[in-house]
């Protein structure tokens, strides 16, 4: 796939491999959204073109949109699989037709031999004969229960309609998989399985995120748009980030260079310009001045917001205190009998799948929610600061910036309003917009700005990075390690809660347990249990007398790790075989696009190449689906 454009993207050309994996990067505004979308055709480019080969497929999932399901969870994925119908019968044509013609080395029958193997090669990948199961197994994974299969997507939240629409996408299984912010309405666990799922994709991935850890682990090709110009990286995002910052260091000192020597050269002629035994020396550096391509560097934007908590007032030892808490929405007991006592100054993070009842409990906290069992109570002199999920939903739409803040600002603050706003990247501009009008990250900033005017010695933030760039991420990420009060922060972002808290509070099968330790180590805990428990489960499986069973379930174990990554090895060797077939057939495809006559010699090795790629297809669809058994 190519893109070339002007305009927005000034003499921008890119391909995108079959097998790519790219993070397209940049600063809020610089075009990333609107580049997915041309690449999907949703928006047409101003000037230049996308060229893509015959029948590729392309799949996009937007930052936001309005799911229009009206079927049951299982039901709306299974439509996903609606092309299967039509490919098969494309399928039993394409049979059918060659198998009637006979003139075997004309252009024409070789189109049709390449359609048909592009065609079985989609049916074998979106497993037509797997469907229910494979849609069980997407839903599962983005986080669905069996219970959830049979409820009308309607009833969902917004996020959840989201990810039954990622589902979608990906049993569609398209050639070219287009992903805008995909880890917005998600939880750890189902970020990690579709990290899991994108690593073994046959198709290419181009994905817009502010997930660092998301990038790190999925990509291993940066694409950074600045100033309408891009910069193709070959490497992940945490790579890329040094890669560019060392560019733009030899920029800065190519132009400190070209400004030396252009001083120099000017200053010669100022000196000689008068000399008639200097006239050639002075013409040859005027016209050397004249050829010089003078060095841009990059314009790096310096805007960032820049602000501090204020100070947290005091509070008593004991912040939160509950016994044998438990709430329940109707029939769905979300979690009871917890347990949960938060002293001053501590910083821990909720975690878990999304609808085990981590807003819930921040909710009850601030006092949202009054109806649950149990005993709740705040400490003596608990302040409270709180952002919502959904914070910058809640703001009033009609009012502008500056009155979202001067309704609730009071007394000494009230003069800084304009300071405040400024430090969120609000110019004078600005904060007489209306709310309304705003993106989703100026919603975000402005919601943020609002917890500044009340000092709290209690903040609960509920998925605060939402709709925030990196840079904006890593600024809140250190004004909260700077933070006096006590912190409750729910997050879904890995490197956010990275090095920011010390204790965990998981919330699993209506239970609240805690874990001492920071969110990587946590990652790491739970990885080892998985480990653990399969160990137990053949333990018990096995002769309980024996003295060697768990010295057996361990070398099971270790037996079943290696076959693993024997597999994971013969993946890589066969995507190796299919990289070098497909580069052949690509040249003969060249060859053959000039329209003169070729050998009967020739045709035959065309063909066995395109017969060698569909086994080596084959053979590499079966051995991801061993390594993922």
């Amino acid at each position: 796939m190519q893109f070339t454009g002007t305009d927005l993207f000034s003499g921008v050309t890119f391909n995108v491999g079959d097998r790519d994996r790219i993070g397209l990067v940049g600063m809020n505004g610089a075009g990333k959204s609107t580049l997915l979308k041309i690449l999907c055709g949703w928006q047409e480019p101003e000037h230049g073109t996308i060229v893509m080969a015959a029948g590729q497929t392309v799949g996009y999932l937007p930052q936001e949109m309005v799911p229009d399901a009206v079927g049951t969870v299982i039901e709306e994925a299974l439509t996903a699989f609606s092309a299967l119908d039509d490919l098969e019968r494309e399928q039993e044509r394409l049979i059918t037709e060659i198998a009637e013609r006979t003139d075997y080395e004309s252009a024409e029958y070789t189109r049709l031999l390449e359609r048909h193997n592009e065609v079985t090669e989609h049916l074998a990948l979106l497993g037509g004969g797997r469907r229910q199961e494979q849609a069980e197994k997407v839903l599962l994974g983005l986080g669905f229960k069996h219970s959830d299969f049979d409820r009308p997507v309607a009833v969902f939240s917004g996020g959840w309609q989201m990810r039954v629409e990622l589902a979608k996408l990906l049993l569609r299984h398209p050639d070219f998989l287009l992903l805008d912010e995909p880890t917005n309405h998600l939880d750890i666990v189902s970020i990690q399985w579709l990290e899991n799922y994108l690593a073994s994709y046959s198709g290419a991935v181009v994905l817009v995120s502010h997930d660092r850890t998301f990038l790190d682990n999925i990509t291993k090709r940066t694409i950074e748009i600045t100033a309408g110009r891009i910069y193709d990286y070959k490497c992940p995002y945490s790579e890329y980030v040094v890669q560019m910052q060392e560019r733009r260091a030899s920029q800065m000192a190519q132009l400190s260079a070209q400004q030396r020597q252009v001083a120099q050269i000017e200053a010669f002629i100022e000196r000689f310009r008068y000399k008639a035994t200097k006239a050639k020396q002075v013409q040859s550096r005027v016209k050397m001045l004249e050829r010089m391509e003078e060095i841009k560097v990059d314009e790096v934007s310096t805007e960032s917001i820049h602000f501090q908590f204020p100070p947290a007032p005091h509070s008593g030892k004991i912040v939160v205190e509950a016994k044998g808490l438990g709430k329940a929405y109707g029939d769905n007991q979300v979690f009871d009998g917890v347990d949960f006592l938060l002293t001053a100054g501590r910083k821990v993070a909720f975690v878990g799948r999304n609808g085990e009842g981590k807003s819930t409990m921040a909710k009850i906290i601030v006092g949202d929610i009054n109806d649950y069992t149990g005993t709740f109570k705040l400490g003596a002199g608990v302040a409270l600061g709180y952002y919502a999920q959904n914070q910058a939903a809640m703001l009033n739409l009609d009012k502008t910036v500056f009155e979202t803040i001067d309704d609730i600002a009071q007394g000494d603050i009230r003069p800084k309003i304009r300071n405040i706003l400024g430090s969120f990247l609000f110019n004078d501009d600005d904060i007489d917009k209306k709310v309304k009008v705003l993106s989703g990250g100026e919603k975000a900033r402005l919601a943020l700005a609002k917890l500044l005017l009340t000092p709290s010695n209690l903040l609960i933030l509920d998925e605060p990075t939402n709709h925030l760039d990196m840079n904006s991420k890593d600024i809140l990420k250190n004004a909260l390690l700077q933070y006096t009060g006590t912190l409750i922060v729910v997050s879904h972002d890995r490197d956010f809660l990275s090095g920011l808290t010390d204790e965990l509070y998981e919330f699993r099968d209506g239970a609240v347990h805690e874990f001492k330790g920071d969110i990587m180590e946590f990652l790491e805990n739970q990885n080892n249990q998985i480990i653990q428990n399969n160990l137990n489960s053949q333990s018990n499986q096995s002769n309980q007398k024996a003295p060697s069973a768990g010295k057996a379930a361990y070398e099971q174990s270790r037996e079943r790790e290696r076959e693993r990554r024997k597999l994971q090895n013969v993946v890589k060797q066969k995507e190796q075989e299919i990289e070098a077939l497909e580069a052949e057939i690509s040249k003969r495809d060249t060859i053959l696009a000039s329209g003169e006559a070729q050998s009967p010699d020739f045709y035959k090795e065309y063909q066995s190449l395109k017969d060698q790629l569909e086994q080596k297809m084959g053979e590499w669809e079966e051995a991801v689906i061993a390594a993922e058994e």
